[in-house]
């Protein structure tokens, strides 16, 4: 299945050199700096509420964001995480690709239950379903089933339904 972004198409040169006519300078400088205070705080109720009300994210109740997670820098309100999930350390979470003749921008929805392993990356327009397991290192480009295990650069289902 495809993910699940909407695409803007742009002329000349490459998108990136137009992310200032799509997002805010001051959105994103705001943003980068609660997002590196974030990204050491030891105490992870703070580290939530900081996602929470400085950066618009959805944060479900006991969920846990490890040291150096990166949430997406200019559009952090389209990331949506359920209650009781760990995200490990060093992952990434996109909301944004910036392309050569395109942007594209997708929410990313996690679910309840979750586990993510480290050093994970989540393209835009992704969903993965509650219940679910992440192996440490994968790429997820795709939606990822409830219940299911997944691992690897990109994705493969290891198990169904743990």
């Amino acid at each position: 299945m495809a993910r699940k972004t909407k695409r803007y198409p742009v002329e000349g040169h490459n998108s990136l050199w137009q992310v200032y006519d799509t997002v805010s300078f001051i959105k994103v400088m705001k943003n980068f700096i609660f997002i590196q205070v974030a990204r050491y705080c030891p105490f992870l109720k703070v580290k939530n509420a900081i996602y929470r009300t400085c950066l618009g994210m959805t944060v479900g109740q006991h969920t846990s964001f490890a040291l150096m997670v990166m949430v997406d820098i200019m559009y952090p309100e389209y990331i949506k995480v359920g209650d009781n999930t760990v995200i490990g350390y060093n992952t990434t979470l996109l909301a944004h690709e910036y392309l050569i003749s395109e942007y594209r921008l997708g929410e990313v929805h996690i679910g309840s239950d979750v586990m993510i392993g480290a050093n994970t990356t989540i393209l835009p327009g992704v969903t993965i379903g509650d219940g679910a397991v992440v192996a440490a290192g994968s790429v997820v480009t795709r939606d990822v089933a409830p219940g299911s295990f997944v691992g690897g650069n990109p994705i493969q289902t290891i198990r169904e339904r743990v």
